[in-house]
């Protein structure tokens, strides 16, 4: 048994069972791919795939049981390399983040900046995606920081800490009629087209399920990834525009008026997640607890490598 048959067992499963893309994730042939399988099933002395002439269709019921005891293992030997580096490299190294427009844009700039100048010989790696690509990514073991409002506070092999909490505002050009309706209502928005996040997105469920709450049906003639999206169309007029309070910014958005809207829609919770049993070097911890003063070394830790699995 090696480290390259553990490593084809978890990409196998990665890749949907297709051992061509196997081969290409892992630089070898598919060939080599194929006899790595089998040899390290005729030492185990049972099948892991199941199969249909050539092709691997599944895991078989010992291959279930196993996979994730590859997957510690092969985590717990990144987490080896990941601790030497935190003696031999204290203040370099290589910090891999995931997280969503939204945040990347509006609420992590002050932290980014600390960081690179509390730890400039660290490369900060900013991924921008959708919370289930952030989920999938943290899995992997291709980030090792995750901040998303949806998906990543619900996922039982993720160790999830609230960031912060925000709330959605309603904006409209000067002079719309919506800027004469005081208080704002939910049925008042509903009589207009709305443009607002994709489904998945910054608390589009939380939209959805205020107007749905009290019956209402919305037309929302567009949706996007990003607030800056959104309010340029809302500017030309094709609608109100319902985005994160925070991405509204008096002086950019001259043309746009943001409408008192508090208690209209739920308030949203965005997280700081990482993979259970993932090592985090001190730099990372750092970032963090930059994002949340409360989220200590020892709080993070203790929460990420159970008493009874430490590294």
């Amino acid at each position: 048994m090696n480290f390259q048959q553990l490593r084809i067992i978890r990409e196998t499963v990665r890749r949907n069972f297709n051992l061509t893309e196997v081969a290409n994730t892992l630089y070898t042939a598919q060939s080599g791919v194929s006899k790595h399988i089998k040899d390290l099933e005729d030492e185990l002395g049972v099948a892991l795939f199941v199969r249909k002439g050539k092709r691997l269709l599944g895991l078989t019921e010992p291959g279930k049981e196993l996979l994730p005891v590859v997957e510690r293992i092969l985590l717990d030997t990144q987490n080896i390399k990941r601790l030497a580096d935190q003696f031999a490299k204290r203040d370099e190294g290589h910090l891999a983040l995931a997280t969503t427009h939204t945040q990347a844009c509006y609420a992590l700039p002050p932290v980014v900046s600390r960081f690179k100048q509390t730890f400039p010989r660290v490369h900060l790696e900013l991924h921008q995606c959708g919370p289930k690509e952030i989920v999938a990514l943290l899995r992997a073991g291709q980030v090792d920081i995750g901040i998303a409002t949806e998906a990543v506070g619900v996922e039982e092999d993720l160790v999830s800490f609230p960031y912060y909490q925000w709330q959605h505002a309603v904006i409209v050009p000067e002079g719309h009629p919506l800027t004469q309706v005081v208080p704002l209502t939910l049925e008042a928005i509903a009589e207009f087209p709305l443009i607002t996040y994709h489904e998945g997105y910054t608390g589009r469920a939380r939209i959805d399920a205020a107007f749905a709450e009290q019956g209402l049906v919305t037309d929302i003639v567009m949706s996007a990834l990003d607030a800056d999206v959104i309010k340029s169309y809302v500017e030309l007029g094709l609608g109100v525009g319902i985005i994160a309070a925070m991405a509204y910014h008096p002086k950019r958005d001259a043309g746009l008026v943001v409408l008192e809207s508090k208690g209209l829609f739920e308030l949203n919770t965005t997280w700081i997640a990482l993979r259970r049993g993932h090592y985090l070097r001190d730099y990372a911890l750092r970032f963090i607890e930059y994002c949340s003063p409360n989220l200590t070394e020892e709080r993070i830790r203790d929460s990420v490598f159970p008493k009874s699995h430490g590294v």
